[in-house]
């Protein structure tokens, strides 16, 4: 398969490399025949620097590695989709996709994502907006927003308790974005839970009671 893919006049392809929890894009790079064959031998990207000329390995300095899941080819052999599980942001800038500069969002055809709260959450941490509820909780720190998750599981209990189906949407949804404010406070991210529900594979397990025996 690999003597069916299109490099450029320069020998390079490009690679696009995705979050295999969270199917998020982190980065476009560029592979030549060496650093691709490299990167199945050894099981984690190597790219091939345009600017130094030279083969490099995601995390050699940053420790922020990526291990491969996947890689696939478009319908022309001329690009590739590399889905990897990584150590860390893939970005050197620290965020975790090196494509956070948002150019346009429709408003009208936009989906919600858990990922996409998570990040707004993020952004009032790390820029703090005037007025902003989110903010506030930052502002007020880890008691506060505790205290408001377990208020949040006492309101959604009496939903539940009271069989009232709309009640009980409404204050999980109020549940899951003040775990997330928690999430985000504790440096825990959506794909940290991801890996954990993930690594469960059932969910019929007493996961606590069996680690309590």
């Amino acid at each position: 398969m690999i003597n069916r893919l299109k490099f450029d006049e320069n020998g390079l392809i490009p690679a696009i490399v995705q979050d295999h929890y969270t199917k998020q894009v982190l980065t476009l790079a560029y592979m030549n025949a060496e650093s691709l064959a490299l990167t199945i031998d050894e099981g984690r990207t190597v790219f091939y620097s345009r600017s130094r000329k030279e083969l490099w390995r995601k995390g050699e300095t940053s420790g922020n590695a990526q291990h491969v899941v996947s890689i696939t080819a478009d319908c022309d052999n001329d690009a590739l989709v590399v889905e990897v599980v990584k150590e860390g942001p893939a970005c050197h800038t620290g965020e975790e996709s090196c494509f956070f500069n948002r150019i346009y969002l429709s408003d009208e055809l936009k989906q919600f994502s858990y990922e996409g709260l998570y990040e707004l959450i993020k952004g009032r941490k790390t820029h703090p907006v005037e007025n902003s509820y989110t903010t506030y909780l930052f502002e007020k720190g880890t008691d506060k927003i505790l205290k408001k998750v377990g208020e949040e599981c006492t309101e959604v209990i009496i939903g539940g308790a009271k069989k009232d189906t709309e009640e009980t949407v409404y204050e999980i949804a109020d549940l899951v974005y003040h775990v997330m404010v928690l999430m985000v406070q504790m440096g825990i991210s959506v794909e940290d839970i991801t890996k954990e529900l993930e690594k469960r594979h059932v969910v019929d397990r007493k996961v606590k009671q069996e680690r309590m025996r």
